[in-house]
């Protein structure tokens, strides 16, 4: 005969046992909903030129998109140009939502095909109630793009490299006798070319007329041959500072942002030549057939909105392009420097300063890029 104390024991394992099973199995039902629950977060991954612009970006635009609408950010660094974005839509593959670029590139990427349309209609208005579009200079906001912020290219020396007269001009710069020494250069055509002109003598006015006839692009390139022996070649906007820093070069042309932060930042001793700068627009793009277009939209709507642009210039000198958001433009946040003198146009009246054209660019980039990868090549 069975002992009821042994028969109750054996109940109350037998008991325990399932319950325990049980709870193994809710834990494992949980963490397996949790894990579901934490891939189908929406997420997007943005495009952008990494460095200092990239923190810059994080904190002003990223970070708080995130917390005002729980979509994930992932950001990739790139360095420019539509040869990735080519790349995936083609091969039907994209990985990428959002890409910050700048204009030319955003016109030509629309007229391939390779960005969605933009919803205009959906920008917020300015705090007056004017339309977003009204809100913006002239162009800034296209069939496929909408503008994020203005930049310019600039050329830049660190002082403790001249201890007697000191660069001041663009022609400073391509001149080897006078100031003899290895400059900093961007592999790429645009730019250069303008740079080469201006310096060459060619007005501002003129520039792109001049380059706009062979005899002129092969003047620009006859410039760019006088120094091509002492050019160290950058990819990325964060390479500038470091060369200048370390004194691989005397002098380099960079994003008048990146040299801004180094000086600010890092304390170091940098000078930025404003004459013949070139300024350029920066722009968010979505890529065509990007699985997330609605929170890719979401983003650029974000983004753009007049304090969310004004933004990016508490982390580095690029100013907005609405009209409206310069009154929320004001310091540095982590110097507490007046900002608004740092921003591109310049701070003085320059007469030799240079607004890109993006429409000569979207017309001739291949080609110049083209010839300007035989030219290095030589």
């Amino acid at each position: 005969m069975r002992n009821p104390q042994q028969t109750l024991t054996r109940r109350t394992a037998g008991t325990r046992w399932a319950l325990r099973s049980l709870a193994i199995a809710f834990v494992a039902l949980l963490a397996a909903s949790g894990c579901a629950r934490e891939e189908e977060v929406p997420s997007l991954t943005i495009v952008s030129f990494g460095g200092s612009y990239g923190r810059a970006s994080t904190k002003a635009w990223f970070e708080p998109f995130e917390a005002a609408t729980g979509i994930r950010v992932d950001v990739v660094d790139y360095n420019g140009g539509l040869a990735q974005i080519r790349a995936q839509v083609e091969a039907g593959h994209v990985f990428w939502d959002v890409v910050d670029m700048d204009l030319a590139d955003a016109v030509a990427g629309c007229d391939e095909g390779l960005l969605e349309r933009t919803d205009k209609a959906a920008l917020a208005p300015a705090d007056d109630g004017t339309p977003a579009v009204e809100d913006y200079p002239e162009e800034s906001v296209t069939e496929c793009s909408v503008g994020n912020l203005r930049y310019a290219t600039v050329v830049a020396f660190n002082t403790e490299k001249f201890p007697g007269e000191k660069p001041s001009t663009l022609n400073d710069y391509f001149d080897l006798e006078k100031f003899p020494g290895r400059r900093g250069m961007r592999r790429f055509a645009q730019e250069n070319l303008e740079f080469a002109l201006m310096a060459d003598g060619v007005p501002p006015s003129e520039v792109y007329a001049t380059l706009d006839t062979p005899e002129g692009v092969d003047r620009a390139f006859r410039k760019l041959d006088t120094i091509k022996e002492d050019v160290v070649w950058w990819e990325t906007g964060a390479q500038p500072p470091q060369m200048l820093a370390d004194g691989e070069v005397l002098m380099s042309t960079a994003w008048n942002g990146r040299i801004f932060n180094a000086q600010v930042l890092e304390n170091q001793p940098f000078e930025i030549i404003w004459d013949g700068n070139v300024a350029g627009v920066g722009q968010h793009g979505i890529v065509a057939g990007t699985p997330h277009l609605e929170a890719a939209m979401d983003y650029v709507v974000f983004a753009s909105s007049p304090e969310n642009q004004a933004a990016i210039s508490r982390y580095i000198s690029y100013g907005p392009l609405r009209f409206s958001a310069y009154e929320y433009v004001s310091t540095h946040e982590e110097t507490g420097i007046d900002i608004r003198p740092h921003l591109p146009p310049p701070p003085s009246d320059s007469s030799n300063s240079l607004f890109t054209d993006w429409k000569w660019w979207s017309d001739n980039a291949d080609e110049m890029n083209e010839r300007f990868s035989s030219w290095l090549a030589r």
